[in-house]
């Protein structure tokens, strides 16, 4: 079928602790869009570790809390209702602070979808 109604509430999270991390297009066999929707409680990062894709755009829109994004220069803030866009060989991790007050929810959309994270590796790690 071409169509289809869901709710990322009747979709099985993958086991992560502290955080809930449901992928749409998992569950409708999506090929060429990552979509996910995620909870992260205080402290915790959204799924996948600091990366940079190499042909995948992706984008972050924040409905809930607010998103915290570590990038080689710089920490950006993204406030509940805003979009941060991340294109494509820019490294990036995002994460609820420790310090939040709420939980983070947040609806991650990468395109084309596919696995070619690349992790960062920082000059101080050399």
């Amino acid at each position: 079928m071409g169509y289809h109604t869901i709710s990322p509430t009747n979709i099985a999270p993958f086991d992560a602790p502290g955080r809930d991390f449901r992928s749409i297009s998992g569950a409708l066999d999506l090929e060429h869009l990552g979509l996910n929707h995620i909870t992260a409680d205080p402290g915790e990062q959204i799924p996948m570790h600091y990366h940079a894709h190499e042909t995948q755009e992706e984008a972050f829109y924040v409905i809930e809390g607010t998103l915290h994004v570590e990038t080689p220069d710089r920490e950006y803030v993204v406030e509940a209702g805003s979009l941060f866009v991340v294109e494509p060989g820019n490294y990036h991790r995002g994460y609820n602070p420790d310090a939040a007050d709420e939980s983070l929810e947040v609806l991650a959309v990468g395109a084309p979808s596919g696995k070619d994270a690349t992790v960062y590796e920082s000059e101080s790690e050399e």
